[in-house]
């Protein structure tokens, strides 16, 4: 490989592990890390399943990229296989002192979602609102609701529920720091994590896209008790959210949500680690140790720095 090419990979592998939240699990997600601690969960009642084998998708607050938290109006969504349950997203706090959102998917078993009680099903650890019996979802009415009229194939099952939910009080919408939700993955959920999964469908992109649109569905807006909280289906467009979804209410003893402005903690300690290992020679990226006033440097921006170590096991 010649030098530009090593010089590349090399500092790639270091980008990329410097934007790991330092205590991270084996799921996560480097797209969105900000300083903000995001709303409570709100409270909202759940529309009943619209046909079979939909799978309940729990609302979220998701970034706007800018500045702001919005609501994702929690929805049933066709699973896109039969066997598959859907593992919701979920906020985790890093020991920089952002928060990163790691990504839902879909996969054979729900993994870790952070411990966050997101309610029907999802109190936390788990999921307890059915299970798939051959091609057919059977849903558990002590904690979801469904329409009778069209799904014939329910049960009920309280002590899966007392089994699965971790107390959340506060209502708290992330995973670990301050006011966050003490959990951490079992190790199956870790081996889980690892395995390969199916990424949100084509109708929950669009309907995580229209509720970006719904400018009421934003906490600065709302101050965290978003006006559309819940629809039957994915939505397609802001007028058929806006007509068909149910209100939240405050969560009791939560306050109101007050905003404050963002600061791009992550994106400038990256230019800063840039801008120290563009000073490295490529012959000192791959070999260690670093020169020592790059590594007191690097280490003031990342202090559980252990890559010198890493790239000398990668050296040719």
């Amino acid at each position: 490989m010649n030098t530009f090419g090593m010089r590349f990979l090399y500092k790639t592998l270091v980008l990329a592990l410097f934007l790991v939240p330092t205590g991270g699990f084996a799921q996560f997600s480097i797209g969105i890390n900000i300083n903000i601690e995001p709303p409570a969960l709100p409270v909202y009642v759940q529309p009943p399943c619209p046909q079979p084998n939909f799978m309940w998708t729990p609302g979220y607050w998701a970034w706007d990229g800018v500045s702001d938290y919005y609501w994702v109006p929690g929805t049933w969504v066709a699973a896109p296989q039969p066997g598959y349950l859907w593992t919701p997203g979920y906020w985790g706090w890093g020991d920089d002192g952002n928060y990163i959102f790691h990504d839902g998917y879909w996969g054979t078993q729900v993994g870790f979602y952070g411990g966050v009680n997101y309610g029907f099903g999802y109190g936390g650890g788990g999921f307890a609102g059915g299970e798939w019996r051959g091609g057919v979802f059977a849903y558990n009415t002590a904690a979801v609701s469904v329409n009778t009229a069209v799904i014939r194939t329910t049960y009920v099952n309280t002590t899966v529920i007392n089994n699965t939910t971790i107390i959340n009080n506060n209502h708290a919408s992330f995973n670990g720091g301050p006011n966050g939700v003490v959990a951490k993955p079992t190790p199956q959920q870790q081996t889980f994590a690892t395995q390969p999964h199916l990424k949100p469908t084509p109708a929950q992109q669009q309907h995580e896209q229209v509720a970006k649109q719904d400018k009421s569905n934003f906490a600065s807006a709302n101050h965290g008790i978003p006006a559309h909280a819940a629809v039957a289906r994915p939505a397609t467009s802001v007028g058929e959210l806006q007509h068909s979804a149910v209100a939240a209410k405050a969560a009791p003893g939560v306050k109101p949500y007050v905003g404050r402005p963002a600061t791009p903690a992550q994106p400038a300690r990256m230019q800063r680690c840039l801008r120290i290992l563009r000073r490295i020679p490529s012959q000192r990226l791959i070999r260690s140790p670093w020169p020592k006033q790059h590594r007191r440097r690097l280490k003031s921006l990342y202090p559980r720095l252990v890559l010198p170590r890493l790239l000398h096991a990668l050296r040719p």
